[in-house]
């Protein structure tokens, strides 16, 4: 079906293909541009030309033909250019850009080959629309390198700007049919055609293909199907039991949204399977190759394993290269438009149901002079456009009638301890929800008497010392603040979360070592002030103005604050222990690494545009601490009220001496002391930390 919706823009183009492929050819062969610029246009020239050849393949049929020899000599030509040691003399790189083609222009040139980049994907699905207007845009900037009158560094930017500007609303409208369309099948085809025994599957992404992708998808490949199919079951079932236990209706929704890694295909194929009893379609779309869509920011949809994660962080932030006023408002009327244009759709589409993997060597990256970064007005731009954005996605995927699940496995690269770490990782997964659900009900029993928590890390080692205000009860036997969370839409099972009350919130938080979305932080100390972020620094670098921009952008996500929006603690010592036992502690994803130990997040609350949905835990209490005094503003401003992010910030149980309630009259109660469990009827947590 894919090649149906792909087909009319791709014949709109079919001259203008043609003619700019013959033109990019001759510029193979010319010596016009002057030094040191006939080097670059020749080698970005010579990747375009391969990228059509990757593209003819498509278009004959000859791509699935391939053997698994020649798809992976192809995959290594592809991403060479970026692999190890070849980066530091690649284009790609905007340190050698700027140190072979000079400052004026070297940077702006490394940001368009890493955009041209994006037709290897492109070129895999048959997109000759997305090609031809690339290659226009290439041509074009090469003609300002070939005026007679010179390179004037204006009309290369404009060519830039303009080339993003205009074609904002083919990226929204192609962005949000990826998200609600099942007609667009491209990698559903894959997973429920290709014959997942033959490894030369992987290859049809058109991503890079890594020894985790080969490996994984091998080790899944000899599992009994009764293992898949239970693998497959956690995940469908945490995400039926989400809308169950939020009270939404599974019922009218037509289409969940599949994410996952290359490899998991046989899992993934079961969950299809499952969700198709549920009367839901999957929608895949691919993770974010343009700038455009900030790409490697963070890895959703399909993906496969960064070629060179420096790479991605070099360019993280070229949007910054063509972001002002008019663009964002350009994007955010072509992100409306596509709603109206599948707005049925839309409603229908139920949220995403994700798979995360982990395990990869923590990413430590360099920052880099010569990269792109944002300035101020652009960085409170995409505050702007990020909160606008959310707001036009929730009128047609509506907050209070979607929800989500997420599941996590490690990757071979984890080392030599994969199969056993994998085979824990499932039973952490399947873990009785039961038994913690009685567990954490107790905790919740004591919460519930308190006004404040009380949070110090041990002494020496964590300088944690922040006390968090509690939402006020007015009939506790009807009410409660914290949700009893079990393996539904966070799997695994293993916490208690509560929105803080902002106002009275105080203090530091300190964790010694984190891995947060990919990238690791040394020292992340966070000081809050009546529940906002006042001051925040790290230890990754020896420049504290580095430190400082790094937990800027990376944490607060461009804001100048953020609220606390979530306080839990962990009860999954389970995991806790797996990550000790092996010693991968800094390789957990937030996901299982927030079950270990008390955490906070910084940004939205977890009831984000669901505020006014009433929800119960098992007990029948309604969980009425769904708001803070930020979130509220929605009802007055919904602009001022969410962030767009939410970042949980872990503290280990070894690095945990006291987790206290403090009650109204000044007595107290301690959940965790000397970090272990001390509630009565929770002694068996502490089993896995003896």
């Amino acid at each position: 079906m894919y090649k149906e919706i792909y087909k009319e823009k791709n014949e709109e183009v079919k001259e203008r293909f043609d003619l700019v492929m013959e033109r990019i050819a001759e510029i193979t062969k010319e010596d016009v541009a002057p030094a040191p610029y006939i080097d670059y246009f020749k080698k970005v020239s010579a990747f375009i030309l391969m990228c059509k050849e990757v593209f003819d393949m498509e278009e004959d049929g000859r791509l699935e033909k391939r053997s698994l020899s020649e798809c992976k000599e192809w995959n290594q030509r592809l991403y060479e250019d970026i692999l190890g040691e070849n980066y530091e003399k690649s284009y790609a790189n905007p340190s050698y850009a700027v140190k072979t083609l000079g400052e004026e222009y070297g940077d702006i040139l490394s940001f368009l080959y890493s955009e041209i980049r994006a037709m290897i994907p492109y070129a895999f699905e048959g997109r000759k629309y997305n090609i031809t207007i690339l290659g226009e845009l290439f041509t074009e900037v090469y003609g300002c390198f070939t005026d007679e009158e010179g390179v004037v560094l204006k009309s290369v930017e404009q060519a830039l700007y303009w080339f993003f500007h205009d074609y904002s609303e083919i990226f929204e409208e192609e962005k949000v049919q990826g998200l609600v369309d099942p007609d667009l099948d491209f990698f559903r085809n894959i997973v429920m055609e290709s014959d997942l025994i033959d490894l030369t599957y992987l290859y049809r992404y058109g991503f890079y293909i890594s020894d985790d992708e080969l490996q994984i998808a091998e080790y899944l490949g000899n599992m009994k199907d009764e293992e898949i199919q239970a693998m497959a079951d956690t995940y469908t079932e945490g995400y039926r039991i989400g809308f169950r236990a939020n009270g939404k209706d599974l019922s009218i929704k037509e289409t969940v949204c599949v994410e996952y890694p290359v490899g998991f295909e046989r899992m993934v194929r079961a969950a299809i399977g499952n969700f198709a009893k549920m009367g839901l379609k999957a929608t895949i779309y691919r993770e974010p190759v343009s700038s455009y869509g900030n790409k490697g920011n963070s890895r959703r949809g399909c993906y496969s394993t960064l070629p060179n994660k420096q790479y991605d962080y070099d360019h993280k932030s070229d949007q910054a290269f063509y972001y002002d006023k008019a663009f964002v408002e350009r994007r955010l009327e072509g992100l409306k438009t596509a709603f109206e244009t599948y707005k049925e759709k839309a409603y229908k589409h139920a949220g995403p149901a994700v798979i995360e993997v982990f395990g990869e060597v923590p990413f430590a990256p360099v920052n880099k002079k010569e990269a792109k970064q944002f300035s101020d007005k652009q960085n409170q731009l995409k505050v702007y456009n990020a909160s606008q954005s959310g707001q036009i996605t929730n009128l047609y995927v509506k907050g209070d009638e979607r929800s989500f699940t997420i599941i996590a496995y490690p990757v071979p690269s984890i080392g030599k301890d994969f199969k056993e770490i994998f085979a824990k990782t499932v039973e952490i997964n399947t873990l009785d929800y039961k038994r913690y659900q009685t567990m954490q009900q107790k905790m919740i029993d004591v919460l519930d008497t308190g006004v404040k928590v009380h949070v110090k890390g041990k002494e020496g080692i964590n300088h944690t010392d922040l006390t968090v205000s509690l939402y006020p009860l007015k009939d506790k036997t009807k009410e409660t603040i914290f949700e009893n969370c079990v393996a539904d839409v966070n799997i695994p099972v293993g916490e208690v979360f509560t929105s803080p009350v902002l106002e009275g919130t105080n203090g530091v938080l300190h964790v010694t070592k984190v891995y947060l979305n990919e990238l690791q932080y040394k020292d992340l100390e966070v000081t809050f002030e009546d529940g906002m972020i006042k001051d925040y620094n790290c230890a990754n670098f020896e420049d504290e103005k580095e430190n400082k921009a790094y937990v800027y952008e990376n944490v607060l996500m461009h804001h100048d604050t953020l609220p606390i929006g979530e306080f839990a603690i962990g009860t999954n010592t389970t995991a806790y222990r797996m990550a000790r036992d092996f010693d991968i502690a800094d390789k957990l994803p937030i996901l299982i690494a927030e079950k270990t130990g008390p955490h906070f997040a910084v940004g939205d609350t977890c009831y984000q545009h669901s505020e006014d949905r009433a929800v119960f835990n098992p007990d029948g209490k309604e969980i009425v601490a769904r708001d803070n005094s930020v979130s509220i503003l929605r009802k007055e401003d919904v602009e001022k009220a969410y962030f767009n992010c939410h970042t949980d910030i872990t503290i280990p149980y070894d690095e945990l001496d006291t987790i206290t309630v403090i009650r109204a009259d000044g007595s107290s109660e301690d959940i965790i002391r000397g970090g272990r469990f001390v509630v009565e009827g929770t002694e068996e947590l502490n089993r896995p930390l003896d």
